[in-house]
């Protein structure tokens, strides 16, 4: 009896506790000089929990820092199952906070934001949530990061007092992450999107590079690689809404300032925001995305005020357009499964440029106390207006024939579980089979000299297509393709694209010989092999004709002949994922589901 007691009193406390606990932030009770600590985050949205039944606190995953991951769930129904939200067709928003957490804006922004809608949740925009669009909310997303806390992180940096560092808890960028998945919280994550399939993603982070006025920039996933319907959109009639809307607000925006150690009146590509970034990530899921960058020389209190703008601004146009975004998704869907040249690498088009109204100042050399030397600065005495180039068109530099499918080898396990991870529907085979293939050969690939988040990244990637008979094993997995996830297979797969796993190397022992001879013993093969095949014979004799370092190369020339002889093994350089041509047929099998995300509360 006792025992039930004390169960009683210390729901009553904590009750209490979330009943008594003030509506201020942690960053408004300083008056905008400190940022929420992790704890004091998720404790303060669990009391919004409990006073608002507009919001719901779930725990989706688990993260590197050993804390779960928290999303924070608004709908102004108080249903919170993205599934029936989609059935309702809602707009779904979601906005992540923290991927570095020396950039805390998107934080106390969100946290206060989240409030503001709860207060007014049953009212019409501008001040509750909109019936037509539902909201998820990641807190913190990087958790080891933010409990590495230090004012020394961030040596340039306008505030708060102190803050979280960039790497996780192992040390990783987590906005290079969203393909190689190397961390628990990425894994959550596509998880987690997959879960939510939001219409709409934002990414709050904050950005030095150049000095300029404005305390906002944009940056938006690049249009002509989003594509189809969606990327027209998004560059005619998107991205111009948010800036007219914000200036509105006197908080002129900017395109994201790509410049680093120059003058930006030369101008400036737009950033390519490949799948390793979470723009370019959404990109794959037909997801409209938005990385948010204030300046980080700008004082924190304007920094988390226009955050604050932005999200809200978000949240009115996709309340005004909420049909117009749903329908674009859906027509992206199957404007991408009819294709059938699949563009999977882009570069920029140096002959289209836009020109841009832009506020900055002058660039200038001084005498550096430090060093002696002349160094550039931004001076703040000199502002200017002026036009500046933007060059923000791609072209696909690459593109590839869609197959009817891919088969991997179930040997290669991580690639299929972060393929299932992100929705990837697949089967596996039933019985061993031998199966006509298009199979790459690795032709050459430029490894990283250095390390780059915990990999030796492949470039410039050449590649021979070949067609082969390949012997299959039963629980080798099928892909067939025409499914919603078709462009994350297909530029995850495709070894030449810019962030394929063949790229962040989760195929580099293929391209280690395992097998090998020795010359004293394989010379008989060798010219028994010779003689019993002229056609090579002939063959290499016309490469000693034409070479002369391989003519007098005893070596190289018994390699040659082992290369192309039956002894040399068939898995050296064979990229291991085999793509069907369409014009093959193939008896699907019995699917493999992927698993729901669990949570932490009941669903309606």
């Amino acid at each position: 009896m006792k025992f039930y007691s004390i169960i009683i009193l210390s729901a009553l406390f904590t009750l209490s506790t979330l009943e008594s606990q003030s509506q201020l932030t942690p960053y408004e009770v300083s008056e905008g000089k400190k940022t929420t600590t992790y704890e004091e985050c998720i404790d303060y949205y669990r009391a919004m929990e409990y006073k608002y039944k507009c919001i719901q606190v779930k725990e989706v995953g688990s993260t590197d820092a050993g804390e779960p991951l928290h999303v924070i769930l608004l709908s102004a129904n108080k249903k919170f199952n993205p599934e029936t939200w989609h059935k309702e067709n809602k707009s779904v928003l979601l906005v992540n906070n923290g991927i570095h957490p020396g950039e805390p804006d998107g934080i106390d922004a969100s946290m206060m934001w989240v409030r503001d809608l709860a207060e007014n949740w049953s009212k019409d925009l501008p001040n509750g949530i909109p019936k037509n669009v539902c909201i998820a909310i990641i807190p913190i997303y990087n958790i080891g990061g933010s409990l590495n806390r230090s004012k020394f992180n961030r040596v340039d940096q306008n505030g708060p007092d102190e803050f979280g560092t960039r790497g996780n808890s192992q040390n990783l960028d987590l906005n290079r992450d969203f393909i190689k998945c190397d961390s628990r919280e990425a894994r959550t994550f596509s998880q987690l999107f997959q879960w939510l399939s939001p219409d709409i993603f934002i990414d709050n982070h904050v950005s030095d590079g150049a000095d300029y006025p404005y305390t906002m920039t944009l940056a938006t996933t690049q249009h002509n690689k989003l594509g189809g319907p969606m990327g027209q959109y998004l560059y005619q009639v998107f991205e111009l809404a948010l800036f007219d809307s914000m200036a509105s607000k006197n908080l002129p925006m900017i395109p994201y300032v790509n410049v680093w150690g120059k003058d930006a009146r030369q101008g400036w590509v737009q950033f390519f925001d490949s799948p390793r970034y979470s723009t370019g990530y959404t990109t794959l899921h037909h997801t409209f995305g938005f990385t948010a960058e204030t300046h980080m020389l700008k004082p924190y209190m304007d920094r988390v005020k226009a955050t604050y703008q932005f999200m809200q601004t978000m949240l009115s146009f996709a309340h005004k357009n909420t049909d117009t975004i749903k329908a674009l998704r859906i027509h992206q869907l199957q404007y991408y499964n009819a294709l059938t040249q699949i563009p999977i690498r882009w570069t920029i088009d140096e002959s289209k440029v836009k020109w841009i109204d832009y506020n900055g100042y002058e660039y200038e050399a001084r005498k550096s106390k430090v060093s002696n030397q002349m160094v550039h600065f931004y001076n703040k005495q000199k502002p200017y207006m002026g036009k500046v180039k933007f060059s923000n068109t791609y072209k696909t530099e690459l593109e590839v024939t869609k197959p009817l499918a891919y088969v991997i080898p179930q040997g290669y396990w991580k690639v299929i579980e972060l393929l299932q991870l992100n929705g990837v529907e697949m089967t596996s085979l039933e019985k061993d089979l031998t199966l006509q293939v298009e199979a790459y050969i690795i032709k050459s690939y430029k490894p990283s000299a250095q390390p780059y988040e915990g990999h030796h990244f492949n470039s410039d990637i050449q590649v021979e297509l070949k067609t082969i008979q390949y012997n299959f094993r039963k629980g080798d997995m099928l892909i067939y393709l025409q499914q919603p996830n078709d462009r994350y297979i297909i530029e995850t797969l495709e070894p030449q694209s810019h962030d394929s796993y063949f790229a962040w190397n989760f195929f580099d022992a293929i391209l280690m010989q395992k097998e090998g001879y020795s010359d004293y013993a394989f010379e008989d093969y060798a010219s028994d092999y010779l003689e019993n095949n002229p056609g090579l014979k002939e063959k290499m004799e016309q490469k000693r004709n034409a070479d002369s370092s391989f003519a007098h190369n005893a070596s190289a020339q018994l390699e040659f002949v082992y290369k192309n002889s039956p002894y040399y093994e068939i898995n050296h350089n064979l990229y291991p994922v085999f793509r069907i041509e369409k014009n093959r047929s193939f008896k699907p099998i019995k699917n493999h589901s992927t698993k729901e995300i669990k949570t932490n509360k009941h669903d309606e």
